[in-house]
């Protein structure tokens, strides 16, 4: 049985013209970048009927990234990437580069990828720096130094260790790696954006070895920054004629800057408070991403932590290992199509009762250290 969620409707935005937009697409090679990396295989993307039926959609899919080469969650496919082309850069005509630090910022699951990479990309000479935000669980500290990388930790927001963060990689032989924009600063976070591409190739070939059909269905995004976001509508929004899915970002109710971005139509960036979604506490988003969520995002909506924590329980019943965030996806749909408003909100994301919805669970429950104890977290 779903669990009782809240009678007043939820924080929402729609803009159903969104589905008409396009953009250029990913590069074509970064999956095939992916299919050579040790360990590399699609991540399951799981039917659950139970939940089409209690949504009152035809089909829904979850996407589980709580395993995506050997870490629980899907950031390392945007470090990878971005790693390989910052190596390819640099590399001597003999393939050697020089001692280099990877420097970033994160709130757990993006710096542990970063470290990983940089260990298994670049050998010796490669390193990693990882600033972490206050808030961040020891547990999750504690996996990235075992990935070998220098941790520092920051009194402050997730927004104060990416300062940090980029104040330290202006040193000699640095280079920051980090998953969010600003003005002056787009090219690696664009690469990591396009190493997720190979999360929405992989579901185009499930859905169509599933016989499903995404035209006029759902697609459920969990948003940080908002860069997998951006990958998620630089994917659909670029597809040659034809309908498009709608695309829904879903935010912590305290840290909504998407939604309220979106709302202003302007990037406003937000004041954060604790809660258990560690990985979308941001109050900021990436200046690369936001043209693409004013003009690909059809919808967005913000959901409790009590939401995401009954998303994250139903679909452990169901048996995929999902997270705060990566539930946060079921959660915002669940708001999206049921409760006061709901036949209008599904009105503004075109769904008809024989839709296809696809779920990004973005992270395992391995993932969150947090699960465990009370919400603490303001990174």
């Amino acid at each position: 049985m779903p669990d009782k969620r809240s009678s007043a409707p939820p924080p929402w935005y729609a803009r159903p013209a969104a589905r008409t937009w396009r953009c250029a697409p990913a590069p074509a090679d970064v999956r095939a970048f992916h299919a050579e990396l040790p360990g590399y295989a699609a991540t399951p993307l799981v039917e659950l009927p139970d939940l089409a039926r209690e949504l009152g959609v035809g089909r829904l899919f979850v996407k589980d990234e709580s395993s995506r080469l050997g870490l629980p969650a899907f950031k390392a496919l945007g470090a990878s990437w971005a790693v390989h082309r910052v190596l390819a850069e640099r590399a001597t005509p003999h393939g050697a580069h020089a001692p280099l630090t990877l420097v970033t910022a994160t709130d757990g699951n993006h710096g542990r990828a970063v470290a990983r990479m940089a260990g298994r990309l670049g050998g010796p000479g490669l390193t990693a720096h990882v600033f972490v935000p206050q808030g961040v669980h020891p547990a999750a500290v504690a996996a990235i130094a075992a990935e070998g990388a220098q941790v520092t930790e920051v009194e402050g927001s997730y927004d104060d260790a990416v300062r940090q963060a980029a104040d330290a990689a202006r040193a000699p032989e640095a280079v920051l790696l980090q998953d969010s924009s600003w003005p002056g600063y787009e090219r690696i976070p664009g690469w990591i954006v396009e190493g997720y591409a190979t999360l929405f190739a992989e579901i185009d070939t499930q859905l169509t070895g599933a016989g499903a059909q995404l035209d006029a269905g759902l697609v459920a995004v969990p948003v940080g920054v908002g860069s997998l976001a951006q990958a998620c509508v630089t994917h659909y929004r670029s597809r040659p004629g034809g309908p498009s899915p709608a695309l829904l970002a879903v935010e912590p109710d305290c840290a909504a800057c998407a939604l309220e971005s979106l709302t202003r139509g302007e990037p406003t960036p937000v004041e954060t408070g604790p809660t258990t979604m560690a990985g979308l506490n941001c109050g900021t988003l990436s200046h690369l991403a936001w043209p693409y969520l004013r003009d690909g995002l059809d919808a967005a909506v913000a959901v409790t932590d009590a939401d995401s924590a009954a998303a994250s329980r139903a679909l452990a019943a169901h048996g995929v290992s999902s997270g705060p965030c990566g539930a946060a996806a079921l959660a915002g749909t669940r708001a999206a199509l049921t409760g006061p408003g709901a036949t209008e909100r599904r009105t503004a994301l075109g769904l008809g009762p024989a839709a296809t919805v696809v779920l990004l669970s973005t992270e395992g429950t391995a993932a969150n250290p947090h699960l465990a104890d009370p919400p603490t977290s303001t990174a």
